[in-house]
């Protein structure tokens, strides 16, 4: 039995700890926070309810998998659902795409039928070319921490291929919107896809083929799932606590400092933003940040249009709505937030985009990035892509320490709420059982 200091409370630390308690382990969450669960969390005012973060995720296995190995199955905790369509995309054309999830065929249809031509032959072809990749990487890079010196020879070929998404996109599409459809998750997710690796790609590829899931009080309900979780498996939780940093003696982390005082430790478990502590800072020193978009949370009373659960309204400024938070009755709850160009207020940028609710809005919470990133103490949506070398300068799992180990959104295998969820479970396989 190790005792081990897991270092932020987001859901990649949260994970890693009850999944390392699960494994016999006596263990202690340090979070600077009230509570747990990072961007898994709600935003409330005046009777409105809003996701604080994410409001769906991909690759539900991978919460499932959480629970089950870490006690009670998730089912018996809360619901998970299935969103159909994964998302509607309008474009600045005027078309208007329902992008359906979980079938090949379903997406074939729904392409022909907004866009025309032989687009979904092109989507389907597109999509269709990550299944080796995403299968390779699955059992060689999501699932085992990674080496470059134990991988076979495919994988560190995809991981180390030159291609942009950018580029690979452009050959495969020549029209603009496939294009947009293809790259927007990279771009609201912060990057630019001419510096994001084509195999990232595969996220398409991944919701094409698994759906897309959503808890229906908000995913800020799996944020309290969590939280009970820990208390079953004796996690010490310590909440409003700060780290100062990691103190490493003889190539060993021997303890965790905060501004309570030292806690000793056998194992370390980094799930915050390296940079932020100074003795682990030059294990990042080379990366950025992939800075929140801006955000704002509407309250809204009235005759408002009636949406799709999450709308992409493509262009500069690329605009994403939400429209399932919880409101008073005859009222509605929807989160804006915006990439790119934004010379405007949000609500007012989306009036020009066809989504007047000015004057329906009675509730408004404006969130920037360094508002999100103070809030959270570091970005949420990880570390910025500047070319493929960036797999190389962000943490992997273990480190060069061999009691140390990253989790998180700044860490492999990425940010995300399944990337974070698979980060957890890595480090679980890395430490093993007491």
């Amino acid at each position: 039995m190790a005792d081990v200091v897991v270092v932020g409370g987001g859901l990649g630390g949260s994970a890693s700890a009850a999944r390392l308690a699960k494994l016999g382990h006596r263990v202690t969450l340090v979070e600077r926070r009230d509570q747990v669960g990072g961007a898994l969390g709600y935003v409330e005012r005046d009777g409105f309810r809003w996701d604080a973060g994410p409001v769906s995720t991909a690759l539900p296995a991978v919460l499932r998998d959480l629970f089950r190995k870490s006690g009670r199955p998730l089912e018996r905790e809360l619901e998970l659902v299935p969103l159909d369509p994964i998302r509607e995309h309008r474009f600045e054309d005027g078309s208007v795409l329902p992008l359906p999830a979980g079938s090949r065929s379903a997406q074939h249809a729904a392409i022909e039928e907004a866009l025309g031509g032989d687009l979904g032959d092109r989507w389907l072809d597109y999509t269709h070319g990550f299944a080796d990749t995403w299968n390779l990487l699955r059992r060689h890079f999501l699932e085992r921490p990674w080496s470059p010196e134990h991988a076979g020879r495919e994988v560190r070929a995809i991981l180390s291929s030159r291609a942009t998404l950018r580029k690979t996109v452009v050959r495969a599409f020549k029209d603009e919107r496939l294009r947009a459809l293809a790259w927007h998750a990279a771009v609201m997710e912060g990057h630019d896809p001419r510096n994001v690796p084509a195999w990232t790609g595969m996220t398409a590829y991944v919701e094409q083929n698994f759906g897309v899931w959503t808890v229906p009080d908000g995913m800020g309900a799996f944020g309290a799932a969590l939280t009970k979780r820990l208390a079953e498996r004796r996690v010490d939780v310590r909440l409003g606590t700060t780290v100062r940093d990691v103190p490493v003696r003889d190539g060993r982390a021997v303890g965790v400092e905060t501004d309570a005082g030292t806690l000793d430790a056998d194992v370390v478990v980094c799930a915050v933003d390296p940079r932020s502590l100074p003795s682990l800072a030059h294990l990042a020193r080379r990366t950025m940040p992939a800075m929140p978009p801006v955000v704002t949370h509407l309250g809204l009373r009235g005759d408002v249009p009636d949406l799709a659960h999450e709308v992409v309204l493509h262009g500069d400024p690329l605009l994403v709505v939400r429209t399932k938070g919880r409101a008073p009755e005859g009222s509605a709850a929807w989160t804006v937030l915006g990439r790119g160009r934004l010379a405007e207020d949000l609500v007012t940028a989306l009036a020009r985009r066809g989504l007047d609710v000015r004057d329906h809005v009675v509730v408004r919470v404006d969130r920037s990035p360094r508002d999100l990133v103070e809030e959270w103490g570091g970005s949420p949506y990880g570390v910025l892509w500047q070319g493929r070398t960036t797999l190389d300068r962000r943490p992997g799992t273990t480190s060069g320490w061999p009691n140390l180990f990253f989790a998180g959104a700044h860490a492999a295998p990425g940010a995300g709420v399944p990337f974070a969820g698979l980060g957890a479970a890595l480090v679980a396989q890395a430490v093993g059982k007491a």
